[in-house]
């Protein structure tokens, strides 16, 4: 639940309430101003932690340390994460060897940097009667990556395109 969703103190608007103290003990059913009161007593806030709940559960806590403490999980977590980026490498089906061999280098670089690798092959004119040719330039580009790879998407034609899409393989 966001924080922007929590009610404290004042702002809590229903009869009863279900009270956890500071420390975890749960205190029992009770009016909001009592709650309120045992919380004042404490020095701290009183939080609306469940309001689906019936009645709905409070907790006595400091709410800026509170605030705080989520704000670090969140940033944590986003620290974790890594994007996956989707890289594309484009040729034609009559494309030298030379030029093969650089792009399936890069599409090896690619996929150790840990990025998804989209092989695209453009055809033009007449080009798109053999398609043949494309799916034999994709299989020379799988032949030259030799099992570094995870194929997601296999070779197929997409309009004037065929493609296949590649992901990095997964670390033991």
């Amino acid at each position: 639940m966001a924080e922007k969703d929590l009610r404290i103190n004042e702002q809590i608007r229903v009869r009863e309430v279900r009270l956890i103290r500071d420390e975890g003990e749960h205190q029992g059913i009770m009016s909001v101003s009592e709650a309120l009161d045992i919380a004042r007593e404490a020095g701290l806030d009183l939080v609306e932690v469940a309001p689906t709940a019936v009645p709905p559960v409070v907790k006595i806590l400091d709410y800026g340390k509170f605030r705080f403490e989520n704000e670090k999980r969140i940033r944590d977590s986003k620290k974790k994460q890594k994007l996956l980026k989707l890289k594309e490498i484009r040729m034609q089906p009559k494309i030298d060897d030379h030029d093969l061999d650089f792009k399936s280098k890069h599409i090896k670089e690619f996929l150790s940097d840990g990025n998804k690798v989209k092989v695209t092959i453009r055809f033009r004119g007449r080009e798109l009667a053999h398609t043949e040719l494309g799916f034999d330039v994709m299989k020379d580009v799988l032949s030259r990556i030799e099992g570094e790879y995870v194929m997601d998407k296999p070779p197929a034609m997409e309009g004037r395109f065929m493609s296949m899409v590649l992901s990095p393989k997964g670390k033991k």
